[in-house]
């Protein structure tokens, strides 16, 4: 069987070994439920283990322990972010909420569940990089605003936003900001006795921990309804059982991410880059080329399908996503590519290429060369391509 080169790792990442090896002993010798002091001594092994694990993440944050919450993944610490603020100050201060228009679905969906139950919610439109207008962005924020979310890092394109402008933008004008950092968690630098952000999305599955666990950074003084009932555990603001085994998993999988991994994830970013817009021609970057995260690489290539080459290159043993309609349920392109003002074609053609630590640079110039190939043998038989002659012509 051929070995695939995966890099799709802004979907999900192969489990670390060593994170399996923490977690092994949650499943099979302190398996009890989180007890306090006064319990049994499995259950205060399991609590022990869960502080150990929240104390850790929390760090990575610059956060206190009970400041860090832990869910089932970034979608449900999103959802607990948005709608926990709408239920605590709906009431008290208003129902307007900000958002970007190219959020990930779990911020854009919640947004608009707020809408249907009478919030009202300003989609604030970016520029071609994928940044947000700190103008707009004031302008948009009144006195009945309760919450600005808006992405730490895109999760196609890549796009870091400048957070620390954006939080301080919102603390002066009285609002509270929201990131969701699923996709720079550990990667791109946060800390939140710098950056005044109120609320924070982290999770797992991005950084080689397991799936199912995340966690939400909140802040001692922000106002957060408790959105699922229950019982009292996460300090009464997120009821069910722990996931023990997840979160020893997660702290673990935060603890195995280093600077020097991260810029070697950052120079396969490049390579991939440099020699797409150097060695194919009609091909575009989606998000700015040096301000996005270090894993995440995303190009568009004129005149051919995003789901005809992640077959081909499927074929040759190499697994991508691609922004294409024929990829989602929704059946429309990607809602990012749209938002960063591309059309059609450059949201149909264009692939993500996201990287993680079982990459190799090897792979990275494997892929390029098999890229090279497929998208002229696409493009020979693409009605839409430009015949040789135009090709001299084009600039």
């Amino acid at each position: 069987m051929q070995k695939t080169a995966y890099m799709d790792n802004a979907a999900a990442t192969r489990l670390d070994e060593r994170v399996l090896e923490a977690m092994t002993p949650y499943f099979f010798e302190t398996y009890a439920v989180a007890t306090s002091e006064f319990g049994y001594s499995l259950g205060i092994e399991a609590r022990e283990a869960l502080d150990a694990a929240r104390q850790s993440l929390a760090s990575r944050l610059g956060a206190s322990p009970e400041e860090f919450v832990f869910t089932s993944g970034d979608t449900e610490s999103s959802n607990i972010a948005l709608k926990g603020v709408a239920l605590a100050l709906g009431q008290k201060k208003g129902k307007h909420l900000i958002v970007s228009k190219i959020e990930d679905f779990p911020v854009l969906h919640s947004a608009q569940a707020l809408e249907r139950q009478g919030c009202t919610v300003t989609y604030l439109p970016v520029d071609g990089n994928g940044f947000v207008d700190l103008d707009a962005l004031e302008k948009a924020i009144g006195p009945e605003t309760i919450l600005v979310s808006i992405q730490h890092a895109n999760q196609e394109i890549g796009t870091v936003q400048d957070i620390g402008a954006i939080a301080k933008l919102c603390k002066r004008k009285g609002t509270l900001f929201h990131t969701d950092a699923t996709h720079t968690f550990t990667r791109v630098p946060l800390d939140v006795e710098k950056v005044p952000v109120d609320l924070v999305t982290v999770a797992a599955h991005t950084i080689h921990g397991p799936r199912g666990v995340g966690g939400l950074y909140i802040r001692k003084t922000t106002p957060l309804a408790k959105w699922m009932d229950g019982g009292f555990q996460e300090f009464d603001l997120r009821a069910g059982i722990e996931n023990i085994p997840g979160a020893v998993g997660f702290a673990r999988a935060a603890e195995l991410v280093t600077d020097e991994e991260n810029g070697r994830l950052r120079a396969m970013r490049d390579r991939v880059i440099d020699r797409l817009l150097g060695e194919v021609p009609y091909t575009v970057l989606n998000g700015h080329r040096t301000k996005r995260t270090p894993q995440n690489a995303n190009v568009s290539f004129h005149f051919v399908e995003g789901e005809s080459i992640t077959l081909h290159l499927d074929i040759r043993g190499y697994a991508v996503s691609t922004g294409s309609a024929c990829f989602s349920r929704s059946l429309q392109g990607s809602h990012v590519i749209f938002g960063i003002g591309g059309d059609h074609e450059r949201a149909h053609g264009s692939i993500r290429f996201t990287f993680g630590r079982y990459n190799s640079m090897e792979e990275v110039d494997g892929i390029v060369n098999a890229l090279i190939e497929v998208v002229a043998e696409l493009r020979k038989i693409s009605p839409l391509a430009p015949h040789e002659e135009q090709k001299k012509k084009a600039p």
